[in-house]
């Protein structure tokens, strides 16, 4: 159960967060580069295309390999059973599972702070003065953001990769849509199967297949025809990389903490919406602002816990 509450009587309703579907992949055609509604156009592929899909997911991991971690400002807004939630949100995500969540309502009251270094998770409750501790699992970090997704495919995402199955080369497809993108077909050696839409930046699409920069667009898992979970990507652009940061006490011999990466040209995604059909429950983050490997501090993916506030061991399934 989601531990922030701003709005209980608000119950499920399909209407109010169905996703307005990308025009170039559901409905309407468009070109994928130019980004225009003109009417029924049918995108051809690139000249150079990827021979396989792990030439494709080659090209994607090169992409990102820059990307280390990334911090933001954003919005975030979900459904769970406790109904619509919404928020500021501060957040750190870092390779390969770690993240924190500061979470304020719309009238700047502090709610929660969700942290995890890929092994334990904390949660600080701040309205029920209840902080919950517990091992990093996916139902766990649900209690914040409702979608029971692992920490690291939630840390590939916020940084626009998709988290990719093991798999066998062997019996994956790749296929062009002539909505403008790749759709990858993934297989699992663990009988699950992950569908991932990607696409070339748009300066990148005249060069050849293996200088190609890729955007993802879209990510699905299914299981024994299951949905696990759903992710759509949008808004894609450039966010600046970090600066060091300076010791705010200004004590004499504390040299100022480095980026936590290189410098970083990776696009990122501004709009992300997750959903997980069991529970029903969704989550979109719109970010306001972002940079690329920020500085990490001790400290940044753990909390002490905070005076008056009452401890609880919190496990489940996954």
């Amino acid at each position: 159960m989601s531990v922030v509450r701003t709005a209980r009587s608000v119950g499920r309703n399909g209407n109010v967060l169905a996703a307005p579907r990308r025009a170039g992949a559901r409905g309407l055609c468009v070109t994928a580069f130019l980004g225009s509604v003109t009417g029924c156009v049918h995108v051809a592929p690139p000249a150079s295309a990827p021979p396989t899909v792990d030439a494709a997911l080659s090209r994607m991991h090169a992409t990102f390999a820059c990307a280390n971690a990334v911090q933001s400002g954003a919005k975030i807004d979900h459904f769970g059973a406790e109904g619509r939630v919404r928020g500021d949100l501060m957040l750190f995500a870092a390779r390969p599972a770690r993240l924190r969540m500061d979470v304020v309502s719309p009238f700047g009251v502090a709610l929660a702070t969700l942290t995890s270094d890929g092994r334990a998770f904390a949660l600080s409750d701040l309205r029920d003065k209840v902080f919950y501790v517990g091992p990093a699992r996916a139902c766990n970090i649900a209690r914040l953001t409702t979608v029971p997704v692992p920490g690291h495919v939630l840390v590939d995402l916020l940084r626009g990769e998709a988290p990719v199955l093991r798999h066998d080369a062997a019996g994956a497809t790749i296929a062009w849509d002539t909505h403008g993108y790749w759709v990858l077909s993934i297989p699992s050696t663990r009988g699950a199967r992950e569908e991932i839409q990607l696409a070339p930046r748009p300066e990148d699409w005249s060069r050849p297949w293996d200088q190609q920069r890729m955007r993802v667009l879209d990510v699905r898992v299914t299981q024994q025809g299951h949905e696990l979970y759903h992710a759509e990507l949008g808004d894609h652009g450039p966010a600046p990389t970090a600066g060091p940061r300076e010791d705010p006490d200004n004590l004499p011999g504390e040299p100022p903490i480095p980026p936590s990466g290189p410098t970083c040209d990776a696009e990122v995604p501004r709009k992300i919406h997750v959903e997980v059909p069991y529970p029903e429950a969704d989550v979109r983050f719109v970010t306001t602002q972002i940079v690329w490997n920020p500085p990490l501090p001790e400290g940044t993916f753990s909390q002490p816990v905070p005076p008056g506030m009452r401890v609880e061991s919190v496990t489940c399934d996954e």
